[in-house]
């Protein structure tokens, strides 16, 4: 009876089913049975190679690639089991986000892929256990307009769940991040989180989300063990970036850090999101404010102008336009920004300086006094207490004159 469902299932009649039947009981079958089975078999390959492109298709656009849901780590994979977890056999890659993440379930080297997908230079990162933390960071993204808060917080303890189960169980856990902020700072967490299992790292120095499959395979023999050094390193380092205020990050940023090497350029970035010396201005403000002097830009170009000034890829479109809508009123009133406002209408926008922003930027006025803003950088309560001066690299004391 299993058999004849089947069957039918696959598209042949009971007719057919019959007849078949008859005919291999006898041990033969006429030409005109192998005729129409030989056509089923076409339309059963013809079926298998549609449900093939449509499933290309919706991997596409839910953005896995995975050849089976069964092993894959994304959120649809995991809507697609019911909330079952996956099993994630031998090998576990975790790296920065789902663009690498995507391009590793189409190598060759086999196992599951597991993305970090955290924006820690945006938002609070207290100095409290992983849950408090991970509730922090969810309820931080969906005020952002990133999701709500309850699927945040269901991600974030999805990932980190099958992060310690694979530390715990005999899976090879391989760390892939690269050499720019975003990463460094996920790096750190996972280190953090790892504790004393076993781990391999890849370090990139380029970015890793262009890199085809091969490209990646490339990298497969650069991986190396996690040393003791390193663990103690990511944890003083992870520490420091949630203390409350950022001394211990300026002595880290100027160690020389060989286990981490990129470390060291990571930290100096972060903390020119401080506020400088002179306008109060993140280097990212002064970087999306500065080509208004010559006139009118819209977001989509002050965005590509401000990448272009970094030594690293830095900051989302996204996060880029959250910044600038925050200069009000050193630059005229705008609409919401995507996530939470509309795209289009965003986008459209002409973006223009004010007198007073050109009064900021030209020193004789301070951001904080006349555009009072409070956002954090890790541990750190941004609101002009702790400035930074880029020229000498030095952190200024609260309440001490730049000069």
């Amino acid at each position: 009876m299993k058999a004849v469902k089947e069957a039918q299932r696959l598209g042949f009649t009971l007719e057919e089913i019959a007849e078949h039947a008859r005919l291999t009981g006898v041990g033969r079958a006429h030409e005109a049975v192998r005729t129409r089975v030989a056509q089923k078999l076409d339309e059963i390959d013809e079926r298998i190679a549609s449900l093939r492109r449509v499933r290309e298709e919706l991997a596409r656009v839910v953005g896995c690639a995975c050849d089976s849901l069964d092993h894959c780590t994304c959120g649809a994979a995991f809507l697609a089991r019911g909330g079952r977890d996956p099993r994630l056999g031998k090998l576990l890659h975790v790296t920065n986000g789902e663009s690498a993440g995507n391009t590793l379930r189409q190598t060759t080297l086999g196992g599951a892929v597991l993305s970090w997908q955290d924006v820690l230079h945006e938002g609070p990162v207290p100095d409290v256990a992983p849950a408090e933390l991970r509730a922090v960071r969810a309820r931080f993204l969906s005020e952002c307009g990133w999701g709500s808060e309850r699927s945040l917080l269901e991600s974030f303890e999805r990932r980190d769940r099958l992060y310690e189960q694979a530390l715990e169980a005999d899976t090879s856990v391989v760390l892939w991040f690269e050499h720019d902020l975003y990463d460094q700072l996920q790096l750190l967490q996972a280190l953090a989180l790892a504790g004393d299992a076993r781990l391999e790292l890849i370090q990139a120095d380029s970015d890793l989300g262009p890199l085809p499959p091969d490209g990646l395979e490339a990298l497969w023999p650069q991986r190396r063990p996690v040393s003791r050094h390193t663990r103690v390193l990511a944890r003083e380092t992870w520490d420091a970036f949630r203390a409350p205020e950022p001394t211990g990050l300026v002595e880290l940023a100027g160690r020389d850090t060989p286990a981490l090497p990129h470390l060291g350029p990571a930290l100096q970035r972060l903390l020119e999101e401080l506020p400088d010396a002179q306008t109060g201005l993140s280097r990212t403000e002064r970087q999306l404010l500065e080509p208004l002097l010559d006139g009118p830009r819209r977001p989509a170009e002050l965005y590509l102008a401000s990448q272009a000034r970094e030594e690293a890829s830095f900051l989302g479109d996204a996060w880029a336009w959250k910044r600038l809508a925050e200069l009000v009123p050193l630059v005229e009133e705008l609409p919401a920004p995507p996530p939470l406002g509309d795209a289009r209408e965003f986008l459209s926008a002409r973006v223009r300086l004010t007198p007073l922003g050109r009064k900021v930027l030209a020193g004789e006025a301070g951001r904080f006094e006349v555009a009072p803003v409070d956002r954090w950088l890790g541990g750190i309560l941004v609101d002009g207490t702790w400035r930074w001066d880029a020229a000498t690299r030095r952190l200024l004391q609260p309440g001490r004159p730049s000069g």
